[in-house]
């Protein structure tokens, strides 16, 4: 990237002379993501591939969900549930099935912020995954469904200034007692970078939950902001 159109295209003939590479123009189509450009701006979405997932899993006749994953759910591991009765909530034989949905979910989470909650609390049990798991990711699917054209619009028009959003569960995670840190950050009204991360440490109040949050938001905004000044943005 740059703003010296005569740099950028003797870099691509010195790329051309080393490599066979073939210049498509603006993209359109990419790894899934599809790319429209407008008078509003550049909006990202990932409509396609969502909806040869849902075909995938055999879902495309399934009736949508309003929400990604329940209010206050509990999903917990195996070893947690040691001495109980499985029966109710048996391991499943090949997690292989439920590895591939949540791939593809994390991969979904490049232009669908508003999953990421949902897909850190199933990326937790690839290893071993439930039946319960199995249940909770595809009611994720079924959301997703609802809200198939949902993306990103990096707009047109920015006033430059950067705003940063952050919040922590206290002790979300029923087996740790872990807090969980939810935020993400925005260059006018274009979203650059969002994230949910279970702590790596107990918290031993909501105030410290919280203080943690910020810290790592904080850490995030430092980053980008090294970023936009390596680009020569100024913000």
């Amino acid at each position: 990237m740059g703003n010296d159109k005569a740099a950028i295209d003797n870099f691509k003939d010195y790329l051309h002379a080393t490599f066979h590479i073939k210049d498509l123009g603006a993209p359109k189509y990419f790894i899934g993501i599809e790319i429209a450009r407008s008078d509003q701006g550049i909006s990202l979405s990932q409509r396609k591939f969502v909806l040869e997932f849902i075909s995938e899993v055999g879902l495309s006749g399934c009736r949508p969900t309003m929400i990604p994953i329940e209010q206050n759910i509990k999903l917990t591991t195996a070893e947690y549930d040691r001495g109980i009765s499985q029966n109710d909530d048996p391991i499943l034989k090949d997690p292989s099935g439920y590895q591939r949905l949540v791939g593809k979910l994390i991969y979904l989470t490049t232009t669908r912020p508003d999953i990421s909650y949902a897909v850190h609390t199933l990326s937790q049990f690839m290893h071993s995954p439930k039946r319960s798991h199995l249940e909770a990711a595809l009611k994720v699917v079924k959301y997703l469904k609802k809200c198939l054209r949902l993306g990103i619009l990096w707009s047109k028009q920015c006033d430059m200034k950067m705003r940063a959003y952050c919040g922590a569960d206290y002790a979300t995670c029923p087996t740790s007692r872990r807090s969980v840190t939810g935020y993400c950050i925005k260059l006018g009204d274009s979203l650059l970078s969002w994230k949910t991360k279970k702590h790596l440490t107990v918290s031993l109040s909501s105030a410290e939950a919280e203080y943690r949050a910020m810290a790592k938001t904080t850490c995030q905004v430092v980053w980008i902001r090294g970023l936009l000044k390596d680009l020569r943005i100024q913000v």
